[in-house]
Order: C-alpha cells, then sequence, then structure tokens
C-alpha cells in the first residue's frame, strides 16, 4: 500500500511539473489574443479550471497505479499480430508518421464509443466545462481515463508498434490535444479538411444537439470526413458544456454520475426521444446541418 501511495504521489508531482510548460505558453497566448477580456471575464475561466485541477489530482491519484499495473502487463502478455522488427525497418520518421496516423484512428473508434449510449455518462466529465481551455484536455473521470488508457494501448500494442514508437504517439497526440482545446478560435483553411484545428474540436464540445456526434479526430480530420462526422459551421458556437443533467454540475456530481442508475435510464428512453438528453443518434440530420452567418468570436471564454 506504502508504494503504491508513493507511486501516486510520484505520478502527481510529475504531471504537475508537465502542465508547467504548456501553462506558461498558453498563457502568454491568452495575453497576447484576448487581452482585455482576460481582465473582466477571468472568473469563470477560473472557476472551471479549478475544477480541472482537482479532477487531475483525483484521476492521477487513482488511476496511477492502476495504469502502472495495465501497462506492464499489457506489455508483457506479448499480444503482438506484427513483430516489432517489421515496424523498425521503417525510417523512424516514417515510423512516427504511422504511428500517429493509426493511434489517431483508434482513438476516434474509442472516442465514437464514448459518445455512445453506454460509455457516455463517465465521457460527459470532459463536456462538462463551459468554459474551455487547454487544461480542459485532462478533464476526466477517473473510469474514462482507464477506458481510454486501455483502449488505446491494447490496440497498438496488439498492432505490435514498439514500445518508443507507441510513446511518441501518446506524445504528439497529447500535446496537440492542448492546442486544440485551447481557446484559440482559429481554423486552418484549405488545410482544414486534413486536420483538426481549435476551431473543428471546439464544435465537438458545443452545447448544441448538431455537434453531438462530430468532430472526433485528435489530429486527422480527415476521419471525420470519411465517416461522416465532420461538422464545422463558419462561426464560433455560442455554448459549450452539456446541461446540468447530462453530466455537469459540481465535480463532485461529476464522479457521482457514472455510477448513478439513472445515468443510463436515457438507453431505454432512446427511441421515444430520439437520443438520450443531449446525445442524439440519429447522424442523417446532420447532413442538413450547415448555417448561414458570418463567423463570429467566441464569447464563452477567456483562457487559454
Amino acid at each position: 500500500m506504502d508504494e503504491l501511495m508513493a507511486s501516486s504521489l510520484n505520478a502527481l508531482i510529475n504531471a504537475y511539473r508537465a502542465l508547467c510548460f504548456p501553462g506558461v505558453f498558453f498563457i502568454l497566448v491568452a495575453l497576447l489574443i484576448h487581452r482585455q477580456k482576460l481582465l473582466t471575464n477571468w472568473r469563470p475561466v477560473l472557476t472551471e479550471s479549478t475544477t480541472n485541477l482537482i479532477l487531475i489530482t483525483i484521476n492521477i491519484l487513482l488511476t496511477a497505479p492502476i495504469i502502472a499495473y495495465l501497462d506492464v502487463t499489457l506489455r508483457g502478455m506479448n499480444l503482438a499480430l506484427i513483430a516489432a522488427s517489421s515496424w523498425e525497418a521503417l525510417p523512424p520518421w516514417l515510423l512516427i508518421v504511422v504511428v500517429v496516423f493509426v493511434g489517431d484512428f483508434v482513438g476516434y473508434w474509442r472516442h465514437r464509443f464514448e459518445h455512445s449510449l453506454l460509455l457516455w455518462p463517465s465521457h460527459s466529465t470532459h463536456h462538462s466545462d463551459t468554459h474551455m481551455t487547454w487544461l480542459t484536455l485532462e478533464r476526466f473521470h477517473p473510469l474514462n481515463r482507464l477506458s481510454t488508457f486501455f483502449i488505446d494501448t491494447s490496440c497498438l500494442l496488439l498492432l505490435g508498434f514498439p514500445v518508443w514508437a507507441v510513446l511518441v504517439n501518446n506524445i504528439v497526440r497529447h500535446y496537440y490535444g492542448y492546442f486544440i482545446h485551447a481557446d484559440i478560435p482559429i481554423d486552418y483553411g484549405r488545410l482544414a479538411p486534413w486536420f483538426v484545428s481549435p476551431m473543428m474540436h471546439r464544435w465537438h464540445h458545443a452545447n448544441d444537439r448538431n455537434a453531438y456526434q462530430a468532430n472526433f479526430a485528435t489530429v486527422f480530420a480527415l476521419f471525420d470526413r470519411w465517416f461522416g462526422t465532420y461538422y464545422v459551421p463558419a462561426y464560433a458556437p455560442p455554448r459549450l458544456g452539456v446541461p446540468s443533467h447530462s453530466g455537469g454540475g459540481s465535480y463532485l456530481q461529476q464522479l457521482r454520475y457514472p455510477f448513478l442508475p439513472s445515468s443510463y435510464r436515457k438507453i431505454w428512453q432512446w427511441k421515444r426521444h430520439n437520443g438520450p438528453d443531449n446525445e442524439p443518434v440519429d447522424f442523417q440530420a446532420k447532413k442538413s446541418r450547415l448555417s448561414a452567418g458570418k463567423p463570429k468570436k467566441n464569447g464563452d471564454s477567456v483562457g487559454m
């Protein structure tokens, strides 16, 4: 028990150290982009960021030992269908491109699964932030953190990618995740159909029925276009987050939500209401989602 506690505390210290560099970077970017808004609307951002930090701490203390155990166990099971040597025959730069592409493909389908009726109660915590900043990336329920690690890591190990390549994939996609969660309302112009932009991912977090089942990729927007889940209107989403009765509320309410039987009653309400509260499954309606309108600044948050 003492070893587990020491491991968790060490992981917590390392995690907060790792947040220092992106924290300084995005604060500087916020000062450059938002300026006066930071002085007038900082309170709601501070409230949400405090919740994020609390959830980060709880996550690490509860899940760090489990993830460490799963990591060793999965690697020791020798699940590989393809020999690691086959991948290592590729030039390192090409292997990195391949593993990030495959990792994003796995993450895309895992993310879609998290928006299913079964996993939404735990994933809703990530979407409950009403003032998104870069720190929203770390806003996860412990159950969701474990399922994400298990699915992503086991799939990549099953494909036989070398350990170092899996780690590179995790680092690249994680730090890019900070960027697309930041309050930087930009898209990529002609590159938008290829890569996920902050504007594209902001629509994934929109409290808008048209966006509930859209934009699941982290790096490559190609996956959303190929599988019919791409949705980026010509303006920023006016509201972010989820309804309070669907996973929102205080961090204690969010931690409790996946364990309440009532959170899963929506499964039985699906056919009558065309989806549970805030997760419609009728995706055909999205073919006519694009609305006319001029681009506008996102007024829902001021942090980065």
